[in-house]
């Protein structure tokens, strides 16, 4: 079930970052309504995986683009 809710977020995550740009994981985290903090970062692991977003960090935050 946690692989499912993990593509499922994976995929918010995408959209919400090729509407919005360069975004933080909490601008994400509120913008895709993913329930916690481990569906949201495995779904961020998944996509780093398949080499679809580039993460960074700008004062203490971390933040994702689309490649």
């Amino acid at each position: 079930m946690l692989k499912v809710n993990a593509g499922n977020a994976a995929g918010l995550i995408w959209n919400a970052l090729n509407e919005n740009g360069t975004m933080t994981v909490k601008g994400l985290k509120k913008v895709t309504k993913v329930k916690t903090e481990k569906e949201l970062y495995l779904a961020l692991g998944w996509l780093l995986r398949e080499d679809k977003i580039v993460t960074g960090e700008a004062e203490k935050e971390i933040t994702v683009t689309l490649k």
